[in-house]
């Protein structure tokens, strides 16, 4: 679940069909630029993660996708890579704040477990607030993903030698990974791809 600008298209045996830089005219003749949502290498582990789990929640015919963003702009700058793919019919974009939309999701009690995958990149402070409530949505054995937990790899030095941009994303992500950490409900792996993606597996 994002806040942030991503567009995230499986389309099977062809790959991550939406890790490359869109680029999309304006109609003042101006271009619109939407960001790399993953490092291509991290959206292959992702791939995999998804076939391994055998996600029914994401693309293929008995799934769907439920994609949160505030920006509903940069989903469209996004849509010529779903449409390609074939998959818009499959994804279910709310335009909200994460959190609202997570709880009104968890309105429905039949949510509850029901998850097989989610993919989080948000605003770092919220971090530990997505984990609880995804924690209510993933089923057993289902696994989330948290991207940028290195934090331009800041997390690994001296704050007196972090630059002043990322000191307080540092912070956050620090203690994100720490809490973590001591989640009994979760097995983790922090993977050095990209910004760092942290693999988490609910136990219980």
């Amino acid at each position: 679940m994002v806040e942030e600008e991503m567009v995230m298209v499986y389309e099977g045996g062809d790959g991550w069909a939406g890790l490359m830089t869109v680029v999309k005219a304006d109609d003042d003749g101006g271009r619109r630029w939407s960001g790399m949502g993953t490092a291509p290498d991290a959206g292959q582990m992702i791939e995999i993660l998804l076939k391994l789990v055998g996600a029914k929640k994401t693309i293929p015919d008995v799934g769907k996708i439920v994609a949160i963003d505030m920006n509903r702009e940069s989903y469209e700058i996004g849509r010529p890579v779903i449409e390609k793919a074939k998959v818009e019919h499959k994804i279910d974009f709310i335009e909200s704040e994460a959190l609202p939309a997570l709880d009104k999701i968890l309105e429905n009690r039949d949510n509850e477990g029901s998850f097989d995958f989610a993919f989080v990149d948000a605003d770092k402070i919220n971090y530990t607030n997505y984990h609880e409530r995804l924690m209510r949505l993933l089923k057993v054995n289902g696994i989330v993903v948290y991207d940028n937990t290195l934090w331009f790899g800041s997390v690994a030095q001296a704050e007196s030698s972090t630059d002043d941009r990322y000191k307080e994303g540092r912070m956050n992500t620090i203690k994100f990974n720490k809490s973590l950490a001591l989640d009994p409900r979760v097995d983790i792996s922090l993977v050095p791809l990209g910004d760092g993606i942290t693999i988490c597996r609910r136990l219980c």
